[in-house]
């Protein structure tokens, strides 16, 4: 299956060459290629960042996807929804954050290898370490335990959350996470009511797409918001989604999908390079592309 690509990049022949990419469904409004390009440009590489989109894919084929763009010399793949739990069956190995969230997000080959990391778990943490420092963190209703949400759940249970509570649609999905963030020494259950969830909470996350510019919505009634809530959304396009919209008119302190999505490719951009980002210089692409 040929893959069908838009590409971002630099010339500069004198500098070494990579070649990264990202792998997902409705991702033609991504920051990541520029942030990427832009730091390779600044550090003196050449970076050609491709976008590979599944939209109009009726039957994708991931291990196809990845066969290709190993062969082709890719350095990398970052990978989105809705493929982060897909395409661990198609790696060599895989870190222990992956491991223990369960979901990849980058997959760096090398030497023959095929390698899984995540980086969404360190980059929600210091989105919220940053965005959010004083927040209580006592009780917090996460929604979505998909890929995204395993790494945002075990990053909440990691800086301190005394308790995550779990609502997704599969409620199968919503047991699982809730027993892998106990496992592993933190405390989480399932929240089937999202109304009583919301009323014992001090803060929300949204780690649904919902709320994308491809998927409008809300994930939750905005009766359910109170001013004493915080309320963080990883989407980031657009950056006030429904939902921040409705906490920031409730009074919540709110925290956008800019930070995960900046310090995610911070720790990408290492795996796939070998050389640290500057993330300052991300945010400062992040934001030139514009804040809606």
């Amino acid at each position: 299956m040929e893959m069908k690509v838009h590409t971002q990049g630099v010339t500069n022949a004198a500098a070494p060459s990579l070649r990264m990419g990202l792998v997902g469904r409705g991702i033609q409004l991504s920051r990541t290629p520029a942030m990427h390009t832009t730091e390779a440009r600044t550090q003196g590489l050449i970076c050609r960042f491709d976008l590979i989109d599944t939209s109009e894919q009726t039957d994708v084929q991931l291990a196809k996807i990845l066969d290709q763009a190993e062969n082709d010399g890719f350095a990398g793949l970052n990978i989105t929804y809705p493929y982060k739990q897909d395409v661990i069956a198609l790696l060599d190995d895989i870190s222990v954050s992956a491991l223990r969230v369960g979901a990849v997000n980058t997959v760096v080959f090398k030497d023959g290898r095929r390698i899984g990391h995540n980086t969404d778990h360190w980059g929600f943490s210091e989105s919220f370490r940053c965005g959010l420092p004083e927040a209580k963190l006592d009780t917090v209703l996460l929604i979505g335990a998909g890929g995204a949400g395993r790494a945002v759940a075990h990053a909440l249970s990691n800086i301190g959350a005394e308790c995550v509570l779990i609502a997704d649609t599969r409620l199968d999905a919503a047991e699982t996470l809730a027993a892998a963030i106990c496992a592993a020494g933190g405390q989480a259950e399932t929240a089937p009511d999202l109304i009583q969830a919301a009323a014992r909470a001090n803060g929300i996350v949204n780690a649904t797409p919902m709320g994308m510019a491809e998927l409008p919505g809300i994930p939750l009634d905005p009766t359910c918001l109170a001013s004493h809530h915080w309320v963080a959304d990883i989407v980031y396009f657009p950056l006030e989604t429904a939902l921040l919209k409705a906490a920031r008119a409730t009074g919540c302190q709110t925290l956008s999908g800019e930070g995960m999505a900046i310090f995610q490719a911070v720790r990408a951009f290492k795996l796939f390079t070998g050389c640290p980002a500057d993330p300052d210089r991300m945010r400062a692409t992040f934001r030139s592309l514009g804040q809606s």
